[in-house]
């Protein structure tokens, strides 16, 4: 009878550490995440300028391949917005403007520049351009659900691993998912990977990041000349 007695408990016992692990496991995920976001909300509180290098791959399920560019990021705060400036030299000279609501595109081979606008979409659009550099971790949470997936080394930076989920159906329906990798010295992102439909998926990587130094104003302009043409594509 005894021994019976005790299985119970045993079988009690175990029942109850079931149903209460999960919870322990989501407090404490939930624990670090928060850990995270005050992390990013502090780099935000200070942030001025930001400059890296970069590496983006754009991968292509049905064709299984990798299309790779690289050059140097710039992120600098005007007023209460954030702009961007990327300058690719591989493997074709291009640059990539955000400011004022615009993306402008300047390929020098063909002398042009295309400017979209974002339209209704400019706080969206500006959450995926300067995702993880001068964003706090209360403005992801606006955007995005957001989950925490452990701490992950890079080389020798110890980073934690965001998944992030669109809020809105429009920005889902391109990246159903996005992962970060949030520098927990730092608290800027040192690779995000971008799902897309079908497969593909866009990975971006930035190394030698240079926080609140001082970035020459020529570095957010377009080197264009008088012989530029300006188009505005729809779309």
């Amino acid at each position: 009878m005894t021994d019976i007695f005790f299985s119970r408990r045993l079988l009690i016992a175990a029942v109850v550490g079931a149903a209460i692990m999960p919870t322990l496991a989501q407090t404490t995920d939930s624990t670090e995440l928060q850990s995270v976001l005050h992390k990013m909300d502090a780099t935000a509180a200070r942030f001025q300028s930001a400059q890296a290098e970069f590496v983006w791959d754009q991968y292509q399920r049905v064709v299984d391949e990798t299309d790779t560019q690289k050059g140097t990021v710039y992120y600098r705060r005007a007023g209460k917005e954030i702009e961007m400036m990327a300058d690719i030299r591989e493997p074709d000279q291009k640059s990539m403007l955000f400011k004022d609501g615009k993306i402008s595109v300047y390929q020098p081979k063909i002398n042009q520049v295309s400017v979209y606008g974002s339209g209704k979409n400019r706080a969206e659009v500006e959450s995926y351009l300067v995702l993880g550099f001068g964003g706090s971790g209360q403005d992801l949470l606006k955007a995005f659900d957001v989950t925490f997936q452990g701490e992950e080394k890079l080389g020798d930076i110890r980073t934690a691993k965001l998944q992030l989920v669109p809020k809105s159906d429009k920005m889902k329906a391109n990246f159903p998912s996005i992962v970060l990798w949030i520098d927990l010295d730092r608290g800027v992102s040192v690779q995000q990977k971008f799902f897309q439909t079908q497969g593909d998926y866009r990975l971006a990587r930035y190394s030698g990041i240079r926080l609140n130094e001082k970035i020459p104003s020529e570095a957010f302009q377009l080197k264009t000349n008088g012989k530029t043409q300006t188009v505005s594509p729809r779309g």
